[in-house]
């Protein structure tokens, strides 16, 4: 790092004018490995159903370190003593949080980097960029594993009410266009205090808590698990298992240099998490990597790499059902015994093209958002809200779905 004052003023089409407060925090933001972010979308294939869902994890983590110097201001001015380093460690932490993302958010991690979690993946990245950076994000990194000893730093880094959640519930809403996901992050973070150790909300900030929690349940089912956005997700996830599977045969597969290594070689979390060569690998991924892979398995002589790859390219989506119910085995085995009749395929390829999953949505966990009552004292946020039952917060909504080509008749 170089000792001139590295102040800078970025347009954040979100929150207006972001001041960059913190050096190491310039010094990271230029640094490839956050670069890199710029090439990763924030929403996956969200952009197939939402043409605006454009933004990248790189925006994403500039609004969610904006959001953190906010909070941190706040906090600082109710009297809770952070220090410099600290707020630089903070501040750091988030914006690093999303450095460990793959390609296309959770696709690759989903399909052919099983067992490794982009959680797993950015502390790697962080003990490198520490290495790097003389041992200057000890204090991010000791917040990032909550293993600091304030740990409600660690609350406004990862927590049902952190600066992540803040800011991309804020973005996604801005740039899909579904207006039932803004939040006033400003009046949640004006409210924010600490009391025994851990980020509370003022009682007069309960209604704000309430509009957030609404917004990010109604983003899930409308944004996140939208019907279409998961079919594409788990086409994607089926090409790339596919052409995993053929390589591993011996199969010639094109591949991009860094995409190479995940798809040729057999990658368990331990190889992982302990070969540092994979890890750069890792890092010099990104979405064009796979975008360009999908562009050429278009033409490759396998049926299910080319037919899945085309359809992705030219958004020939699969049709997808929903219901509360799982759908039974035998169910599924017969729809995978039709498809491989109709297609002319073996049983086992034909599996490619039914895909069947649950997903599940849950307003809140109990235990993750404290209210500072007036009276005195605290109250989890299901005790306290009076617009929500505990019911209502707790309750977890499930629902399984198939996809299958549309031009499949299955009975």
């Amino acid at each position: 790092m170089t000792n001139h004052n590295k102040h800078k003023i970025l347009n954040d089409p979100v929150y207006g004018f972001v001041t960059i407060q913190h050096e190491l925090s310039f010094d990271l933001m230029n640094h490839p490995y956050v670069q890199r972010l710029r090439r990763i979308s924030q929403l996956g294939l969200s952009h197939l159903v939402y043409p605006g869902a454009v933004h990248n994890r790189f925006h994403h983590a500039i609004g969610a370190l904006h959001l953190m110097q906010e909070a941190i201001a706040v906090l600082r001015a109710k009297g809770v003593e952070i220090s410099k380093d600290e707020a630089e460690g903070a501040c750091a932490a988030i914006l690093l949080h999303d450095v460990g993302h793959g390609p296309f958010s959770h696709a690759l991690e989903h399909s052919i980097v099983k067992g490794v979690h982009h959680e797993d993946i950015s502390a790697l990245i962080m003990a490198k960029l520490n290495d790097e950076f003389n041992g200057a994000l000890d204090t991010a990194i000791a917040i990032f594993n909550d293993h600091h000893p304030k740990a409600f730093l660690h609350q406004l880094v990862s927590s049902q009410l952190d600066m992540d959640r803040m800011d991309y519930l804020a973005r996604d809403s801005f740039y899909s266009g579904v207006a039932e996901g803004k939040i006033g992050s400003d009046r949640i973070i004006k409210m924010l205090a600490v009391e025994n150790n851990e980020i509370v909300v003022e009682e007069k900030g309960i209604y704000s808590i309430e509009k957030f929690l609404m917004a990010r349940r109604l983003m899930y089912w409308q944004v996140y698990l939208h019907r279409t956005v998961l079919c594409a997700e788990f086409m994607l996830m089926n090409a790339l298992r596919r052409a995993k599977e053929l390589a591993q045969a011996g199969d010639e597969i094109f591949t991009t240099p860094a995409l190479g290594v995940f798809i040729h070689e057999s990658l368990d979390r331990a190889k992982f998490l302990a070969d540092e060569q994979i890890l750069q690998h890792f890092c010099d991924l990104d979405d064009s990597d796979v975008l360009t892979c999908l562009k050429v398995w278009q033409n490759h002589e396998d049926f299910v790499l080319s037919d899945l790859s085309r359809r992705i390219v030219h958004r020939d989506l699969f049709r997808i059902e929903l219901q509360r119910e799982s759908f039974g085995d035998a169910e599924i085995e017969n729809w995978t015994r039709q498809a491989s009749n109709q297609l002319d395929l073996p049983v086992d390829q034909a599996a490619y093209f039914i895909i069947n999953d649950r997903i599940s949505n849950q307003l809140y966990e109990y235990g993750g958002i404290s209210i500072q009552l007036k009276k005195g004292g605290l109250a989890d946020f299901a005790d306290a809200s009076d617009q929500l039952s505990r019911e209502i917060l707790m309750r977890s909504v499930a629902k399984s779905f198939v996809c299958y080509p549309k031009e499949l008749t299955l009975d």
